[in-house]
């Protein structure tokens, strides 16, 4: 778990948030984004599924990139290799999202400085599900 500065600043975060784009999300049941998309679902955040490789998942409609989003985003939630990253890290530069969060393993040290450039709050290698129950 995060501690000083930046762990109230993720509390700040995860209490004003409502809504979370998980870029990678599965719709297979047994994969991390799965179970941790659910968890955060089943404590009231609205999941929006952002995978060109499926239709939905939880219930959402998926969409194929962050951009093809119709509503605002809170929280973008990265479920890809470090590969991938930047490509995300652009699209919510362009749509001016307010908040980037890497997976556990999920490390782009030039992503995370140009979101940081362009005003994005970035969360790197962390579990929001870890992090959200340590904190409520």
């Amino acid at each position: 778990m995060a501690t000083g500065p930046q762990a109230d600043a993720i509390a700040r975060l995860l209490k004003q948030a409502k809504t979370i784009a998980v870029v990678g999300l599965s719709s297979e049941p047994m994969r991390p984004s799965h179970g941790v998309s659910a968890y955060m679902q089943s404590q009231g955040y609205r999941i929006i599924p952002v995978n060109p490789q499926i239709e939905s998942s939880l219930g959402e409609k998926a969409y194929a990139s962050l951009l093809d989003v119709p509503e605002k985003i809170d929280i973008v939630n990265v479920f890809r290799r470090p590969e991938f990253v930047e490509e995300v890290v652009d699209q919510a530069i362009q749509l001016k999202l307010p908040a980037i969060w890497m997976q556990e393993d999920v490390i782009h040290e030039k992503a995370a400085e140009k979101a940081r450039r362009n005003g994005i709050f970035v969360v790197m290698d962390r579990c929001i599900l870890k992090e959200h129950r340590a904190r409520f």
